[in-house]
């Protein structure tokens, strides 16, 4: 099962190697680093399931678990440094789904990933992404600009797919190329440019004149709502 996860967790290097694994498994996956964004992202995206550091700055994890289980139904799979039997039981307590010790196997968690997705089949698996008059659907790889359909290629999709999912953030041509084949991708940043001159002709009223698929200057790309230099 491919599923929307957020990783909450304030250690840079930890996140992001928990985000390769969960990529890995084939998942989409958002990263923030403390508890008041980890509420407004789930708020707003609607993950299936947050993994969640028990020691998040702004907002503890479990206070951000307690907040949670105020209004969401959403899987929790906690982390934390802390061992204890009463740190375990405060955490289930408040409604987390499951718990993991930290240092821990990524594997180990891919692991108890599939198993809490498979025991909540009536999780949304991959909202839909949309960003202006752009709709991408990750489930059926559907594209459609104000109701009209898109025909976009596997990796012209998954370059869309992976800029929707953090609307006006810029990422960096190689930055694109990992999140969409991995770190041992045989493709070349040339890929993106190609995919990006293509998905403009389909997705902007004038591809000459990008409104949404904007690049920035000497850092590489954003997909955006509004309008914005190309």
């Amino acid at each position: 099962m491919s599923a929307l996860i957020l990783v909450a967790e304030d250690d840079e290097n930890q996140a992001e190697l928990v985000r390769r694994y969960l990529e890995q498994d084939h998942h989409r996956v958002m990263v923030v680093h403390d508890g008041r964004r980890a509420l407004d992202v789930v708020r707003a995206r609607e993950p299936a399931l947050v993994v969640l550091d028990l020691m998040l700055p702004g907002l503890s994890g479990l206070d951000v678990c307690r907040a949670l289980r105020a209004d969401s139904d959403v899987l929790v799979l906690m982390l934390t440094a802390r061992s204890t039997e009463d740190d375990l039981l405060h955490g289930l307590g408040l409604g987390a789904d499951d718990y993991m010790t930290k240092p821990f196997s990524p594997r180990e968690l891919v692991a108890r990933v599939r198993t809490l997705l498979r025991r909540r089949p009536d999780v949304r698996a991959a909202p839909l992404l949309r960003v202006g008059p752009i709709v991408v659907d990750p489930v059926r790889h559907e594209v459609t600009v104000r109701g009209t359909p898109v025909e976009c290629t596997p990796g012209e999709f998954g370059l869309l797919e992976v800029l929707a999912e953090q609307v006006d953030r810029v990422f960096t041509r190689e930055q694109l190329l990992e999140r969409m084949h991995g770190i041992d991708s045989y493709l070349t940043t040339r890929t993106i440019d190609t995919h990006v001159k293509n998905l403009r002709r389909k997705i902007e009223t004038n591809h000459r004149a990008p409104q949404h698929l904007v690049t920035v200057y000497g850092i590489g790309y954003k997909l955006t709502a509004g309008s914005g230099a190309a």
